[in-house]
């Protein structure tokens, strides 16, 4: 059983290309009300901000809340946030890679996703109508990937903070769902700087390389679509560390 997309809010993160891009369409495409926050223009209502910068969190967050309570008074009865925002660079081995990008890296892809979940949450609270948080999350935060330390730390990091946030939702009896769900390997524009990564700085690259080889990466629009069709689902595990092939499309 699914909510009606017409009645549906989804905000996301990093929607201007990629999974995330394709999201959005399947989700417009559905009827629902789109918004969503990265650099560079985005579909639907769109918010320009840099998510690796700590001062621009503070007006993300306002701006979810604004989101939320204009869609619930023209009568949306459900909201998703998908946190999709991410970044590989800088791509190497910790203490041989420029630190400011190390900082950026670490700071949108441990940091921002905790803040902003946070600030859906106490927006959701004010609403009391059901929804999803989903984390886009990544195998390399469980397993070690030589050249990607900050990466693989950060999607560790948010995997946790998703089965904390699950397991305190639960306790409040809250109708917002949070999950962290992996896309697996996506053909994406990340997908092509992994590939065009030196051996020394990614020992693993031959490996990706190969996958792109024998075509078996996955498509942006299949995957986005899965994505906003867990969304509207209301039999999601609260808490859980999954990957997008648990779900049918």
């Amino acid at each position: 059983m699914t909510t009606k997309p017409s009645s549906h809010l989804l905000i996301i993160t990093g929607a201007s290309s990629g999974i995330g891009a394709s999201m959005a369409q399947a989700a417009a495409n559905d009827g629902a009300i789109v918004a969503t926050m990265s650099r560079r223009p985005g579909p639907g209502e769109h918010l320009a901000t840099d998510l690796a910068d700590p001062a621009a969190w503070p007006a993300a967050g306002r701006w979810i809340a604004d989101q939320i309570a204009d869609a619930v008074d023209r009568g949306a009865e459900r909201v998703s946030f998908v946190h999709n925002a991410g970044v590989l660079d800088p791509i190497g081995f910790a203490g041989e890679i420029d630190p400011e990008s190390y900082q950026r890296n670490v700071l949108l892809n441990a940091a921002s996703g905790q803040v902003l979940g946070s600030a859906f949450l106490a927006a959701m609270s004010e609403v009391q109508i059901p929804g999803a948080l989903v984390m886009v999350s990544s195998g390399a935060g469980k397993n070690p990937f030589l050249g990607w330390s900050s990466y693989c730390a950060a999607k560790a990091a948010v995997d946790m903070w998703v089965r904390v946030a699950g397991l305190e939702q639960a306790e409040r009896d809250s109708g917002v769902v949070v999950l962290s769900v992996g896309p697996g390997v996506v053909d994406t524009a990340m997908q092509e700087k992994i590939r065009s990564s030196e051996t020394d700085a990614f020992p693993d690259v031959e490996r990706f390389r190969q996958m792109h080889g024998a075509a078996r990466l996955a498509s942006p629009d299949d995957v986005g679509a899965k994505y906003w069709a867990l969304c509207q689902r209301d039999d999601l595990e609260q808490g859980a560390v999954v990957d997008i092939s648990s779900f049918d499309a």
